[in-house]
């Protein structure tokens, strides 16, 4: 079960990122106030990589291990590393210094680890 919500998962996180940065994209081309919308759509973003991560460890601990799952693993972690980063960083800042262009850049990296993670294991990204 928790391997099935774990492999699901993988859709949502990708749904939220490519919401990301679509948003965060539309907010830099129309020039658009850095607000609470982009906030909240970040921390959405970085709870669903965490509860990924957390199903992820639940299958990891019943037992279920190979060596493909190494790289796996790794990517997953810092994809989530820089979910956090990009999260903490931009709520940290003064309003006057928060943009769009770090959760662009950010999600497109941690998009780009996730991806590179599935293939890890001989996952097709969405099949």
């Amino acid at each position: 079960m928790f391997f099935y919500a774990h492999s699901g998962f993988r859709y949502l996180v990708l749904l939220m990122g490519l919401v990301v940065i679509g948003y965060a994209a539309y907010g830099l081309m129309t020039k658009a106030e850095y607000g609470k919308p982009m906030r909240v759509l970040s921390a959405i973003f970085t709870g669903v990589m965490d509860l990924t991560v957390l199903l992820g460890l639940i299958v990891l601990f019943t037992g279920t291990f190979y060596p493909q799952l190494g790289g796996h693993i790794v990517m997953m972690i810092l994809a989530t590393v820089i979910a956090h980063a990009v999260h903490g960083v931009m709520k940290r800042r003064p309003p006057e210094a928060q943009t769009f262009t770090p959760h662009i850049v950010g999600t497109v990296a941690v998009l780009a680890c996730v991806v590179a993670g599935i293939m890890a294991i001989g996952r097709n990204i969405v099949g």
